[in-house]
């Protein structure tokens, strides 16, 4: 069964806030990750525990930009250059400067979750920008935020053979606006996991491709 329009209409909207809170246990978390960690393999990624915090905090910096012009664009992202350091790492707008070290790192991830946190806070509801999975809202850009810090926080966590759970009500409110076909009662960090192909639930083999609706809802 998926979730229901019952389920989705009781839970409230992904505010700003929500971003903040995935963002500060994130960081809480990192800041105690242990220095040697950084350069192993994050998770079931095929980047390392460095690359993955410097693609969160590019993910939260794009969705931040892509609402800041006074007029977004609908058919592509604001042209700011993607690059790679090595072939196989993940495309970024920026790099967090290696010789600040772990501590650099998590501080360039915080500086731009606060820059989505502000955008989300500041951009009035009715405007649209755009994502390859579809135009979408400030609390949609809110939305991916948090799923992209949960989940890769999940795939950080693996990494540093850390303990990582989220609230059960952030990740029920993210299911709810980005996963509405996500199958209902099964527990919600664990609903999450798979619908971003990260793990099994009862009767939902492992996803091997994914997408989320980032279109508004109306």
């Amino acid at each position: 069964m998926s979730r229901s329009v019952e389920t989705e209409s009781v839970l409230s909207p992904v505010t700003a806030d929500d971003v903040d809170l995935a963002v500060r246990l994130a960081v809480g978390i990192l800041r105690n990750a242990p220095p040697e960690g950084w350069g192993g393999k994050a998770g079931s990624l095929e980047w390392d525990c460095w690359e993955t915090a410097e693609h969160l905090a590019n993910d939260l910096f794009y969705y931040a930009v892509q609402l800041g012009p006074q007029s977004p664009p609908l058919d592509t992202h604001v042209p700011f250059v993607l690059s790679q350091k090595r072939p196989d790492g993940p495309a970024k707008f920026l790099f967090a400067d290696r010789d600040a070290g772990p501590a650099g790192l998590v501080q360039v991830l915080e500086a731009c979750g606060a820059l989505l946190v502000a955008m989300v806070r500041t951009t009035p509801p009715q405007v649209r920008a755009h994502h390859g999975a579809g135009v979408s809202d400030p609390e949609g850009f809110a939305a991916m935020g948090v799923v992209e810090t949960l989940v890769h926080m999940h795939d950080l966590a693996e990494g540093f053979g850390l303990a990582w759970t989220p609230p059960s009500a952030l990740c029920s409110r993210v299911l709810a606006r980005l996963f509405p076909e996500a199958p209902d009662g099964a527990d919600p960090w664990l609903t999450l996991l798979w619908a971003t192909g990260r793990a099994e639930l009862p009767g939902h083999p492992r996803l091997t491709t994914w997408r989320w609706a980032s279109t508004p809802r109306s």
